[in-house]
Protein backbone atom coordinates (compact mmCIF):
# COMPACT_ATOMS: atom_id res chain seq x y z
CA UNK A 1 0.00 0.00 0.00
CA UNK A 2 1.28 3.11 -0.92
CA UNK A 3 0.60 6.22 1.47
CA UNK A 4 0.94 10.29 1.15
CA UNK A 5 3.28 12.17 3.56
CA UNK A 6 0.30 13.39 5.49
CA UNK A 7 -1.35 10.06 6.00
CA UNK A 8 1.80 8.81 7.57
CA UNK A 9 2.34 11.52 9.62
CA UNK A 10 -1.26 11.17 11.01
CA UNK A 11 -0.74 7.92 11.71
CA UNK A 12 2.23 8.92 13.73
CA UNK A 13 0.59 11.50 15.50
CA UNK A 14 -2.15 9.17 16.17
CA UNK A 15 0.47 6.25 18.17
CA UNK A 16 1.99 8.86 19.82
CA UNK A 17 -0.60 11.01 21.14
CA UNK A 18 -1.94 8.23 23.13
CA UNK A 19 1.62 8.57 25.18
CA UNK A 20 3.33 5.95 23.38
CA UNK A 21 7.26 7.29 23.27
CA UNK A 22 9.14 7.45 19.71
CA UNK A 23 12.02 6.48 20.95
CA UNK A 24 11.89 2.81 20.59
CA UNK A 25 10.35 3.32 17.10
CA UNK A 26 13.41 5.26 16.23
CA UNK A 27 15.70 2.82 18.09
CA UNK A 28 13.91 0.08 15.86
CA UNK A 29 13.78 2.17 12.48
CA UNK A 30 17.35 2.85 12.64
CA UNK A 31 18.71 -0.67 13.61
CA UNK A 32 16.42 -1.89 10.99
CA UNK A 33 18.56 0.69 8.58
CA UNK A 34 21.91 -0.50 9.61
CA UNK A 35 21.07 -4.13 8.97
CA UNK A 36 19.67 -3.38 5.04
CA UNK A 37 22.18 -1.20 4.95
CA UNK A 38 24.95 -4.39 5.83
CA UNK A 39 22.82 -6.76 3.31
CA UNK A 40 23.95 -4.85 0.74
CA UNK A 41 27.34 -3.85 2.10
CA UNK A 42 28.43 -6.69 4.45
CA UNK A 43 32.06 -6.14 4.98
CA UNK A 44 32.65 -2.86 7.38
CA UNK A 45 33.54 0.37 5.39
CA UNK A 46 33.26 4.10 5.54
CA UNK A 47 30.02 5.74 6.48
CA UNK A 48 29.45 9.56 5.91
CA UNK A 49 26.51 9.99 7.96
CA UNK A 50 24.62 13.15 7.19
CA UNK A 51 22.25 14.19 10.00
CA UNK A 52 19.43 17.20 10.03
CA UNK A 53 17.84 18.96 12.96
CA UNK A 54 15.03 16.63 13.09
CA UNK A 55 13.93 13.36 13.86
CA UNK A 56 15.46 11.80 10.71
CA UNK A 57 18.47 13.25 11.89
CA UNK A 58 17.94 11.09 14.63
CA UNK A 59 17.25 7.75 12.55
CA UNK A 60 20.58 8.63 11.02
CA UNK A 61 22.58 8.98 14.01
CA UNK A 62 20.83 5.21 15.34
CA UNK A 63 22.69 3.66 11.75
CA UNK A 64 25.80 5.53 12.97
CA UNK A 65 25.77 4.28 16.26
CA UNK A 66 25.43 0.26 14.40
CA UNK A 67 27.50 0.75 11.84
CA UNK A 68 30.34 1.92 14.15
CA UNK A 69 29.39 -1.09 16.44
CA UNK A 70 30.17 -3.33 13.82
CA UNK A 71 33.67 -2.00 13.04
CA UNK A 72 32.90 0.86 10.28
CA UNK A 73 34.08 3.86 10.21
CA UNK A 74 31.97 6.57 10.42
CA UNK A 75 31.71 10.95 10.12
CA UNK A 76 29.08 12.60 10.85
CA UNK A 77 28.06 15.66 9.10
CA UNK A 78 25.32 18.15 10.67
CA UNK A 79 23.04 20.49 8.72
CA UNK A 80 22.73 22.75 11.44
CA UNK A 81 25.37 21.78 14.11
CA UNK A 82 24.78 19.70 17.14
CA UNK A 83 23.67 22.31 19.25
CA UNK A 84 20.09 22.54 17.27
CA UNK A 85 19.10 18.83 17.00
CA UNK A 86 16.29 17.68 18.55
CA UNK A 87 16.48 16.30 22.16
CA UNK A 88 16.00 13.45 21.08
CA UNK A 89 18.33 13.14 18.30
CA UNK A 90 20.98 14.49 21.37
CA UNK A 91 20.14 11.13 23.16
CA UNK A 92 21.02 9.42 19.91
CA UNK A 93 24.42 11.21 19.58
CA UNK A 94 25.36 10.65 23.31
CA UNK A 95 24.79 7.08 22.93
CA UNK A 96 26.80 6.88 18.81
CA UNK A 97 29.51 8.48 20.94
CA UNK A 98 29.79 6.11 23.96
CA UNK A 99 30.73 3.77 21.10
CA UNK A 100 34.64 3.24 21.08
CA UNK A 101 36.25 4.04 17.71
CA UNK A 102 37.09 0.78 15.92
CA UNK A 103 40.84 -0.36 16.33
CA UNK A 104 41.28 -1.59 12.99
CA UNK A 105 41.11 0.12 9.80
CA UNK A 106 37.83 -1.37 7.87
CA UNK A 107 37.79 -4.31 5.78
CA UNK A 108 36.84 -2.96 2.51
CA UNK A 109 37.85 0.82 0.41
CA UNK A 110 34.43 1.72 -0.02
CA UNK A 111 32.10 4.37 1.30
CA UNK A 112 28.77 5.21 1.53
CA UNK A 113 26.60 8.27 2.62
CA UNK A 114 23.36 7.76 4.57
CA UNK A 115 21.13 10.71 3.78
CA UNK A 116 19.62 11.60 7.18
CA UNK A 117 19.33 15.33 6.24
CA UNK A 118 14.87 15.96 5.99
CA UNK A 119 12.24 13.63 6.44
CA UNK A 120 8.59 13.26 4.48
CA UNK A 121 7.89 16.17 6.51
CA UNK A 122 9.71 19.16 4.57
CA UNK A 123 8.58 20.16 1.32
CA UNK A 124 10.42 23.38 -0.38
CA UNK A 125 13.48 23.97 -2.32
CA UNK A 126 16.68 23.22 -0.10
CA UNK A 127 18.46 25.84 1.64
CA UNK A 128 21.40 26.74 3.70
CA UNK A 129 22.97 24.07 5.62
CA UNK A 130 20.41 21.30 3.90
CA UNK A 131 21.47 22.07 0.40
CA UNK A 132 25.00 22.32 1.48
CA UNK A 133 25.20 18.88 2.49
CA UNK A 134 22.77 17.36 0.14
CA UNK A 135 25.78 18.68 -2.10
CA UNK A 136 27.84 17.02 -0.55
CA UNK A 137 26.35 14.13 -0.49
CA UNK A 138 25.73 13.91 -4.66
CA UNK A 139 29.62 14.79 -4.87
CA UNK A 140 30.77 12.03 -2.72
CA UNK A 141 28.64 9.74 -5.21
CA UNK A 142 30.32 11.12 -7.98
CA UNK A 143 34.36 11.70 -6.80
CA UNK A 144 34.07 8.53 -4.33
CA UNK A 145 31.38 6.51 -6.33
CA UNK A 146 29.99 6.04 -3.10
CA UNK A 147 26.57 4.56 -2.20
CA UNK A 148 24.21 7.03 -1.04
CA UNK A 149 21.45 4.98 1.31
CA UNK A 150 18.70 7.22 1.75
CA UNK A 151 16.63 7.13 5.24
CA UNK A 152 12.71 6.59 4.46
CA UNK A 153 12.84 9.36 1.94
CA UNK A 154 16.01 10.89 0.17
CA UNK A 155 16.35 14.84 0.83
CA UNK A 156 14.76 17.34 -1.62
CA UNK A 157 12.23 14.51 -2.96
CA UNK A 158 8.85 15.58 -2.92
CA UNK A 159 7.16 11.90 -1.16
CA UNK A 160 3.63 12.89 -2.66
CA UNK A 161 4.70 13.85 -6.35
CA UNK A 162 7.66 12.52 -6.66
CA UNK A 163 9.29 16.12 -8.01
CA UNK A 164 13.07 16.36 -7.03
CA UNK A 165 13.52 20.19 -6.01
CA UNK A 166 17.19 21.46 -7.56
CA UNK A 167 20.11 20.00 -5.43
CA UNK A 168 17.88 16.40 -4.29
CA UNK A 169 19.98 13.66 -3.24
CA UNK A 170 20.39 10.91 -5.81
CA UNK A 171 19.70 7.94 -3.48
CA UNK A 172 21.15 4.43 -4.59
CA UNK A 173 18.95 2.77 -2.47
CA UNK A 174 15.87 4.00 -0.24
CA UNK A 175 14.93 2.73 3.02
CA UNK A 176 11.23 3.61 3.00
CA UNK A 177 10.23 2.99 6.67
CA UNK A 178 6.91 1.54 7.75
CA UNK A 179 4.66 2.05 3.99
CA UNK A 180 6.43 3.42 0.83
CA UNK A 181 5.70 6.99 -0.49
CA UNK A 182 2.69 7.67 -3.18
CA UNK A 183 5.73 9.64 -4.84
CA UNK A 184 8.25 6.93 -5.34
CA UNK A 185 6.24 5.36 -8.32
CA UNK A 186 6.30 8.60 -10.06
CA UNK A 187 8.35 8.02 -13.26
CA UNK A 188 10.43 11.38 -12.73
CA UNK A 189 11.64 9.78 -9.17
CA UNK A 190 13.33 6.77 -10.58
CA UNK A 191 16.74 8.15 -10.67
CA UNK A 192 16.60 9.73 -7.49
CA UNK A 193 15.08 6.60 -5.40
CA UNK A 194 16.80 4.11 -6.73
CA UNK A 195 16.85 0.53 -4.94
CA UNK A 196 13.58 0.66 -2.76
CA UNK A 197 13.70 -1.68 0.60
CA UNK A 198 10.78 -2.20 3.19
CA UNK A 199 12.06 -1.59 6.93
CA UNK A 200 8.90 -2.78 8.44
CA UNK A 201 7.53 -0.82 11.45
CA UNK A 202 4.83 -1.25 13.81
CA UNK A 203 2.82 2.08 13.31
CA UNK A 204 -0.96 1.48 12.30
CA UNK A 205 -1.98 2.83 9.04
CA UNK A 206 -5.78 3.12 8.44
CA UNK A 207 -5.55 4.62 4.76
CA UNK A 208 -3.77 4.90 1.99
CA UNK A 209 -3.88 3.09 -1.76
CA UNK A 210 -3.82 -0.17 -1.80
CA UNK A 211 -4.46 -0.41 -5.55
CA UNK A 212 -0.87 0.19 -6.44
CA UNK A 213 2.01 -1.64 -4.56
CA UNK A 214 5.74 -2.03 -4.50
CA UNK A 215 6.97 -5.43 -4.66
CA UNK A 216 8.79 -6.11 -1.42
CA UNK A 217 9.41 -9.90 0.28
CA UNK A 218 6.86 -9.38 3.13
CA UNK A 219 3.96 -9.38 0.11
CA UNK A 220 6.13 -11.85 -2.23
CA UNK A 221 7.32 -14.95 0.21
CA UNK A 222 3.40 -15.91 0.25
CA UNK A 223 3.21 -16.36 -3.06
CA UNK A 224 5.69 -18.98 -3.53
CA UNK A 225 4.60 -22.67 -3.28
CA UNK A 226 6.35 -25.33 -1.10
CA UNK A 227 6.67 -28.35 -2.79
CA UNK A 228 5.19 -31.62 -1.28
CA UNK A 229 8.31 -34.41 -0.87
CA UNK A 230 7.27 -36.72 -3.46
CA UNK A 231 7.58 -33.58 -5.99
CA UNK A 232 9.19 -34.89 -9.15
CA UNK A 233 10.15 -33.85 -12.45
CA UNK A 234 6.45 -33.99 -14.36
CA UNK A 235 4.59 -32.49 -11.65
CA UNK A 236 7.10 -29.28 -11.28
CA UNK A 237 6.11 -27.77 -14.29
CA UNK A 238 6.87 -28.37 -17.61
CA UNK A 239 7.93 -25.49 -19.99
CA UNK A 240 8.15 -25.10 -23.93
CA UNK A 241 9.99 -22.56 -25.46
CA UNK A 242 9.77 -21.30 -28.66
CA UNK A 243 12.84 -18.93 -29.89
CA UNK A 244 15.87 -18.63 -31.56
CA UNK A 245 16.49 -17.95 -35.26
CA UNK A 246 20.07 -17.52 -37.34
CA UNK A 247 22.26 -14.97 -35.43
CA UNK A 248 20.03 -15.32 -32.61
CA UNK A 249 20.69 -18.19 -30.71
CA UNK A 250 21.62 -17.01 -27.72
CA UNK A 251 18.43 -15.78 -26.26
CA UNK A 252 17.22 -19.21 -26.86
CA UNK A 253 19.51 -20.40 -24.62
CA UNK A 254 19.29 -18.04 -22.13
CA UNK A 255 15.32 -18.20 -22.04
CA UNK A 256 16.27 -22.01 -21.28
CA UNK A 257 18.57 -21.20 -18.43
CA UNK A 258 16.52 -18.95 -16.75
CA UNK A 259 13.06 -21.67 -16.92
CA UNK A 260 16.02 -24.42 -15.35
CA UNK A 261 17.47 -21.89 -12.70
CA UNK A 262 13.56 -20.84 -11.85
CA UNK A 263 12.87 -24.62 -10.77
CA UNK A 264 11.01 -26.09 -13.86
CA UNK A 265 10.98 -29.71 -13.94
CA UNK A 266 11.15 -30.53 -17.76
CA UNK A 267 11.93 -27.46 -20.01
CA UNK A 268 12.12 -27.46 -23.41
CA UNK A 269 14.03 -25.65 -26.54
CA UNK A 270 12.13 -25.39 -30.17
CA UNK A 271 14.32 -24.20 -32.46
CA UNK A 272 14.45 -24.23 -36.68
CA UNK A 273 16.31 -27.28 -37.64
CA UNK A 274 19.47 -25.18 -39.20
CA UNK A 275 20.53 -23.50 -35.76
CA UNK A 276 19.86 -26.58 -33.71
CA UNK A 277 23.42 -27.70 -33.37
CA UNK A 278 24.55 -23.96 -32.03
CA UNK A 279 21.48 -23.58 -29.63
CA UNK A 280 21.96 -27.49 -28.06
CA UNK A 281 25.78 -26.63 -27.64
CA UNK A 282 24.55 -23.48 -25.77
CA UNK A 283 21.97 -24.90 -23.42
CA UNK A 284 22.43 -26.47 -20.27
CA UNK A 285 22.73 -30.02 -20.32
CA UNK A 286 19.54 -30.84 -18.66
CA UNK A 287 17.22 -28.72 -21.23
CA UNK A 288 15.71 -30.65 -24.04
CA UNK A 289 16.36 -29.05 -28.07
CA UNK A 290 14.24 -29.77 -30.56
CA UNK A 291 14.93 -29.17 -34.16
CA UNK A 292 11.46 -28.29 -36.16
CA UNK A 293 11.10 -27.52 -39.51
CA UNK A 294 7.29 -25.96 -38.54
CA UNK A 295 4.89 -25.57 -35.66
CA UNK A 296 3.14 -28.59 -36.13
CA UNK A 297 6.31 -30.32 -35.02
CA UNK A 298 5.78 -29.37 -31.95
CA UNK A 299 3.96 -31.78 -28.94
CA UNK A 300 1.37 -29.22 -27.99
CA UNK A 301 0.12 -31.80 -25.02
CA UNK A 302 3.67 -31.80 -23.83
CA UNK A 303 3.85 -28.05 -21.62
CA UNK A 304 2.01 -26.77 -18.79
CA UNK A 305 3.29 -23.29 -19.79
CA UNK A 306 4.51 -21.83 -23.65
CA UNK A 307 6.58 -19.20 -24.05
CA UNK A 308 7.61 -17.58 -27.08
CA UNK A 309 9.52 -15.05 -28.77
CA UNK A 310 13.18 -14.77 -27.62
CA UNK A 311 15.26 -14.42 -30.94
CA UNK A 312 12.44 -15.43 -33.64
CA UNK A 313 14.03 -12.79 -35.85
CA UNK A 314 11.41 -10.51 -37.52
CA UNK A 315 10.40 -13.86 -39.99
CA UNK A 316 7.51 -15.29 -37.87
CA UNK A 317 5.55 -17.51 -39.36
CA UNK A 318 1.43 -17.38 -39.49
CA UNK A 319 1.25 -20.27 -37.35
CA UNK A 320 3.26 -19.32 -35.04
CA UNK A 321 1.29 -16.27 -34.47
CA UNK A 322 -1.86 -17.98 -34.60
CA UNK A 323 -0.64 -20.43 -31.94
CA UNK A 324 -0.11 -17.22 -29.83
CA UNK A 325 -3.29 -16.16 -30.75
CA UNK A 326 -5.64 -19.60 -30.05
CA UNK A 327 -3.93 -21.93 -27.78
CA UNK A 328 -5.57 -23.05 -24.76
CA UNK A 329 -2.16 -23.38 -22.92
CA UNK A 330 -0.99 -20.59 -20.81
CA UNK A 331 1.64 -18.36 -22.77
CA UNK A 332 4.78 -15.90 -21.77
CA UNK A 333 4.66 -14.07 -24.98
CA UNK A 334 7.75 -11.62 -25.26
CA UNK A 335 10.30 -9.50 -27.71
CA UNK A 336 9.48 -10.73 -31.44
CA UNK A 337 6.48 -12.29 -31.27
CA UNK A 338 5.19 -8.77 -29.80
CA UNK A 339 6.55 -7.23 -32.89
CA UNK A 340 5.01 -10.07 -34.92
CA UNK A 341 1.64 -9.12 -33.55
CA UNK A 342 2.09 -5.45 -34.20
CA UNK A 343 3.22 -6.10 -37.41
CA UNK A 344 0.21 -8.01 -38.13
CA UNK A 345 -1.66 -4.91 -36.05
CA UNK A 346 -3.44 -7.93 -34.41
CA UNK A 347 -4.53 -6.09 -30.69
CA UNK A 348 -3.34 -8.26 -27.60
CA UNK A 349 -6.98 -7.92 -27.01
CA UNK A 350 -7.40 -11.01 -29.17
CA UNK A 351 -5.63 -12.74 -27.39
CA UNK A 352 -6.80 -14.93 -24.80
CA UNK A 353 -7.10 -14.26 -21.12
CA UNK A 354 -3.99 -16.52 -19.87
CA UNK A 355 -1.35 -14.24 -21.98
CA UNK A 356 1.48 -12.80 -19.99
CA UNK A 357 3.04 -10.14 -22.56
CA UNK A 358 6.59 -9.13 -21.43
CA UNK A 359 7.49 -5.91 -23.16
CA UNK A 360 10.07 -3.33 -23.23
CA UNK A 361 9.03 0.29 -23.68
CA UNK A 362 9.91 -0.37 -27.82
CA UNK A 363 7.91 -2.75 -27.93
CA UNK A 364 5.05 -1.47 -25.82
CA UNK A 365 5.11 1.99 -28.45
CA UNK A 366 4.53 -0.76 -31.52
CA UNK A 367 1.52 -2.66 -30.03
CA UNK A 368 -0.11 1.06 -29.26
CA UNK A 369 -0.39 4.44 -29.38
CA UNK A 370 -1.28 5.26 -25.97
CA UNK A 371 0.58 7.42 -23.88
CA UNK A 372 0.84 7.89 -20.27
CA UNK A 373 3.09 7.75 -17.33
CA UNK A 374 4.13 3.86 -16.56
CA UNK A 375 2.07 3.47 -14.19
CA UNK A 376 -1.12 4.28 -15.72
CA UNK A 377 -0.05 3.02 -19.11
CA UNK A 378 0.29 -0.33 -17.84
CA UNK A 379 -2.63 -0.36 -15.97
CA UNK A 380 -5.44 1.14 -18.41
CA UNK A 381 -3.77 -1.49 -21.14
CA UNK A 382 -3.79 -4.76 -18.77
CA UNK A 383 -7.25 -3.88 -18.51
CA UNK A 384 -8.41 -3.11 -22.09
CA UNK A 385 -6.45 -5.70 -23.45
CA UNK A 386 -7.58 -8.42 -20.21
CA UNK A 387 -3.91 -9.80 -19.70
CA UNK A 388 -1.26 -9.40 -17.77
CA UNK A 389 1.32 -7.05 -18.80
CA UNK A 390 4.69 -6.89 -17.64
CA UNK A 391 6.24 -3.28 -18.41
CA UNK A 392 9.97 -3.93 -18.35
CA UNK A 393 12.04 -0.85 -17.42
CA UNK A 394 14.34 0.36 -14.25
CA UNK A 395 10.90 0.32 -11.99
CA UNK A 396 9.04 -2.62 -13.87
CA UNK A 397 5.38 -2.62 -13.66
CA UNK A 398 3.06 -5.20 -13.59
CA UNK A 399 -0.53 -4.89 -14.32
CA UNK A 400 -3.69 -7.73 -14.98
CA UNK A 401 -7.52 -7.19 -14.36
CA UNK A 402 -8.74 -7.82 -11.06
CA UNK A 403 -5.34 -7.26 -9.69
CA UNK A 404 -3.25 -4.56 -7.74
CA UNK A 405 -1.09 -2.49 -10.01
CA UNK A 406 2.06 -3.90 -8.79
CA UNK A 407 5.90 -2.66 -9.23
CA UNK A 408 9.43 -4.17 -9.04
CA UNK A 409 11.86 -3.05 -6.48
CA UNK A 410 14.90 -4.91 -6.93
CA UNK A 411 17.59 -4.53 -9.73
CA UNK A 412 20.75 -2.23 -11.18
CA UNK A 413 21.83 -0.27 -13.78
CA UNK A 414 23.93 -2.77 -14.96
CA UNK A 415 21.11 -4.98 -15.92
CA UNK A 416 21.30 -2.35 -18.94
CA UNK A 417 22.52 -5.38 -21.39
CA UNK A 418 21.24 -7.72 -23.75
CA UNK A 419 19.70 -11.00 -22.71
CA UNK A 420 18.18 -9.80 -19.45
CA UNK A 421 14.76 -9.55 -20.55
CA UNK A 422 14.65 -13.59 -22.38
CA UNK A 423 16.09 -14.91 -18.52
CA UNK A 424 13.32 -13.28 -17.22
CA UNK A 425 10.36 -14.92 -20.20
CA UNK A 426 12.02 -18.40 -18.86
CA UNK A 427 11.94 -17.69 -15.57
CA UNK A 428 8.06 -16.45 -15.41
CA UNK A 429 7.57 -19.54 -17.96
CA UNK A 430 8.68 -21.51 -14.61
CA UNK A 431 7.31 -19.87 -12.09
CA UNK A 432 3.56 -20.13 -14.03
CA UNK A 433 4.25 -23.85 -14.72
CA UNK A 434 4.72 -24.67 -10.79
CA UNK A 435 1.18 -23.70 -10.54
CA UNK A 436 1.48 -20.02 -9.67
CA UNK A 437 -1.06 -17.49 -11.23
CA UNK A 438 0.06 -15.46 -14.09
CA UNK A 439 0.32 -11.91 -12.29
CA UNK A 440 1.97 -13.45 -9.47
CA UNK A 441 4.67 -15.35 -11.81
CA UNK A 442 5.32 -12.28 -13.24
CA UNK A 443 5.77 -10.71 -9.62
CA UNK A 444 7.87 -13.27 -8.47
CA UNK A 445 9.87 -13.34 -11.68
CA UNK A 446 10.42 -9.77 -11.82
CA UNK A 447 12.07 -9.52 -7.89
CA UNK A 448 13.82 -12.62 -8.32
CA UNK A 449 15.82 -11.47 -11.51
CA UNK A 450 16.54 -8.06 -9.89
CA UNK A 451 17.54 -9.54 -6.93
CA UNK A 452 19.68 -12.54 -9.18
CA UNK A 453 21.75 -9.03 -10.42
CA UNK A 454 22.60 -7.89 -7.13
CA UNK A 455 23.84 -10.92 -5.86
CA UNK A 456 25.52 -11.80 -9.08
CA UNK A 457 27.12 -8.51 -8.34
CA UNK A 458 28.05 -9.35 -5.02
CA UNK A 459 29.39 -12.66 -5.96
CA UNK A 460 31.51 -11.87 -8.43
CA UNK A 461 32.89 -8.58 -6.61
CA UNK A 462 33.00 -7.10 -10.01
CA UNK A 463 31.38 -3.44 -11.34
CA UNK A 464 27.30 -3.17 -11.98
CA UNK A 465 28.60 -2.52 -15.67
CA UNK A 466 29.80 -5.63 -15.94
CA UNK A 467 26.80 -7.89 -14.50
CA UNK A 468 25.97 -10.12 -17.86
CA UNK A 469 22.53 -11.87 -18.37
CA UNK A 470 24.32 -15.61 -18.10
CA UNK A 471 25.38 -14.67 -14.62
CA UNK A 472 22.50 -12.85 -13.85
CA UNK A 473 20.68 -16.73 -14.37
CA UNK A 474 23.33 -18.62 -12.71
CA UNK A 475 21.94 -16.33 -9.38
CA UNK A 476 18.69 -17.05 -9.70
CA UNK A 477 18.59 -20.49 -7.23
CA UNK A 478 20.71 -18.03 -5.04
CA UNK A 479 18.03 -15.23 -4.74
CA UNK A 480 14.81 -17.24 -4.48
CA UNK A 481 16.39 -18.89 -1.79
CA UNK A 482 16.78 -15.35 -0.26
CA UNK A 483 13.13 -15.01 -0.88
CA UNK A 484 12.12 -18.29 0.66
CA UNK A 485 14.08 -17.44 3.96
CA UNK A 486 13.69 -13.74 3.87
CA UNK A 487 11.25 -12.34 7.30
CA UNK A 488 11.16 -9.02 8.72
CA UNK A 489 14.24 -7.62 10.32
Amino acid sequence: MLVTCQQMSAAESRLFSTGVSPEPYMDEAGRKCSLAIRQFFPTPATAEIFCGKGNNGGDALVVAYWLKRWGWKTNLHFSDGTEQISELARRKLEQYREVPDPLLDPGSRETIAVDGLLGIGASGALRGGIRDQADRMNALRHSDWAACFAIDIPTGLNGDTGEAYEGAVKADYTLTICQPKVGFVADSAVNFVGRLVEIPLDIPVSDGNPAVQLLFPSNLQPRLNRRPFDTHKGSAGRVTIIAGSSGLTGAAALAALGASRSGAGLVTVCVPRDIYPIVASQCPAEVMVQPIDSISDINFSGADVFAVGPGLGANVSDDLVDLIRKSPTPMIVDADALNALASRSICPSALPENRLLTPHPGELGRLTNHTGDRVSLTRQLADEWEVTLLHKGARTVIASPHHSTELNTTGHPGMASGGMGDVLTGACAAIAAQGIGLHDAACLGSWLLGRSAELAQANSQCAEESISAPMVAESLGQALRDLQTSSPR
